[in-house]
């Protein structure tokens, strides 16, 4: 009796850690992070500056530090490695930034109806390798930006190993940011040797204040690592709402040329899940924020995306792409891509026309289910069915969505370990390794180092 009494209180336990443990071992993190890291800084919106200032606080020309002074730049820098100190995001104000923010835009200049055809070619070549069954979004969308990313920069198309060499590097760089694995140093570094021996061959100019070590840096961080990482994380988050709300899917796959309704799709998706969680910026003047609050020089300003697109919102947390016919999007608590005033994102202009081409040619061959758990952070990577489009199969794929449901919350058990595991040892190693505040304390040692 005793025995059959304790098995049944350990299989209890057992049955109940996808409830609690993976919520356990993230508190236990963000507590290990902050002890490492020290404070993380001012947040925002936060007691000092509310989300009626985000804003302006955001946009304000003294919030323009990158990485000089603030703890979490080492930790930042150890993730995007290698090259960190030549990643545009992570620049300081000066004439090299200027400079690598021109070639940038270069780059990026297409129209944005050859960026949607282009987007369409790169989505339609990967989706004809791709069968119906279970994907992880992610995973399924990196490809697609892989080639979209190797043809702006070389005005080809993507072969197979260069694109194999793209989606390695930044599924390591993306798995790193979400601790779901250690970085690994030697597929980003085969992916800058393959850069190095192509720079005679971008399209434009690049830096010429760069070194030819630093050319292919800057490459592989804007386009291969950036570019790559959050179109895929966009479009997952974006196909993974989809997926979950069958009547936005019905009408969207009912009526393909009603751009107005997938564009509110779209900044639904991207208020709701943010790609950004905390960008932090460092104050290089006092920012008088009212007449009681001055934030002082050197501040850590940490803008919290997922706090302000909530805030103004009814019923926030509800997937509701209805809202946008009754908001502006000028008007409301909702930066995708950044402030016009602080570095907004260079991608901007055509992100949004080639997230419609790829949702459009996903959505003509596929349709999509997904009950597993759909977060800002989507360290599943967005576990989804696909199905050849107008396929009878609702049954069949109603006892699969349950089995993948089961699937994803145990997965979670494990994945909060390892990422526990993980992200205890990188933040330990960005704190000894200092990338950061090496550099700026000898950018030129820092700098031939890489």
């Amino acid at each position: 009796m005793l025995i059959a009494a304790v098995a049944a209180a350990v299989l209890a336990v057992l049955a109940s850690l996808p409830s609690w443990l993976p919520r356990a071992v993230v508190a236990l993190r963000v507590r290990i992070f902050a002890r490492v890291n020290g404070e993380e800084g001012v947040p925002i919106p936060g007691d000092l500056v509310g989300a009626d200032r985000f804003r302006e606080v955001y946009a304000h020309p003294a919030a323009d530090g990158r990485s000089a002074g603030a703890p979490l730049s080492d930790l930042f820098w150890y993730w995007l490695a290698p090259g960190p100190h030549v990643h545009q995001e992570h620049l300081e104000p000066g004439e090299r930034y200027e400079e690598v923010a021109r070639a940038t835009r270069r780059i990026l200049a297409r129209p944005k109806g050859e960026a949607a055809d282009l987007a369409r070619r790169c989505a339609s070549r990967v989706l004809d390798e791709r069968g119906p069954g279970l994907v992880r979004l992610r995973d399924l969308m990196m490809p697609v930006w892989a080639e979209f990313s190797y043809e702006l920069v070389f005005g080809e198309p993507c072969p197979r190993h260069a694109r194999d060499l793209i989606v390695a590097n930044a599924d390591d760089v993306i798995t790193a940011l979400k601790c779901c694995g250690l970085r690994h140093m030697d597929r980003r570094d085969r992916l800058t040797a393959y850069l190095r021996d192509r720079l005679g061959d971008v399209r434009h100019p690049l830096p010429e204040s760069l070194s030819k070590e630093e050319q292919a840096f800057y490459l592989q961080g804007t386009f291969f690592n950036t570019a790559v990482v959050q179109m895929s994380e966009a479009m997952a988050h974006l196909l993974m709402a989809i997926a979950q709300h069958p009547d936005v899917q019905h009408r969207l796959a009912a009526d393909p040329a009603d751009g107005a309704y997938l564009d509110r799709v779209i900044e639904e998706s991207m208020r709701r899940f943010p790609l950004f969680g905390i960008a932090h910026r460092i104050t290089s003047a006092d920012i008088a924020v009212d007449e009681r609050t001055t934030l002082p020089a050197g501040s850590v300003l940490c803008f919290n995306y997922p706090e302000f697109h909530a805030t103004g919102f009814e019923d926030p947390d509800r997937f509701d792409p209805g809202r946008w016919e009754r908001i502006a999007v000028r008007d409301a608590n909702h930066i995708p891509f950044g402030v016009t005033a602080n570095r907004p994102c260079p991608a901007r202009g055509v992100a949004p026309a080639a997230m419609r081409a790829v949702t459009r040619e996903t959505l003509r061959r596929f349709a999509l289910a997904s009950s597993a758990a759909h977060t800002r952070s989507l360290p599943n990577r967005g576990p989804c069915l696909l199905a050849p489009r107008g396929a009878p199969s609702a049954r069949r794929d109603g006892a699969r969505l349950v089995l993948l449901r089961l699937r994803d919350r145990w997965e979670d058990v494990w994945r909060s370990l390892v990422q526990l595991v993980c992200g205890t040892y990188m933040v330990l190693d960005a704190r000894r390794q200092r990338l950061a505040a090496a550099y700026f304390e000898n950018p030129r040692a820092a700098g031939e180092e890489g």
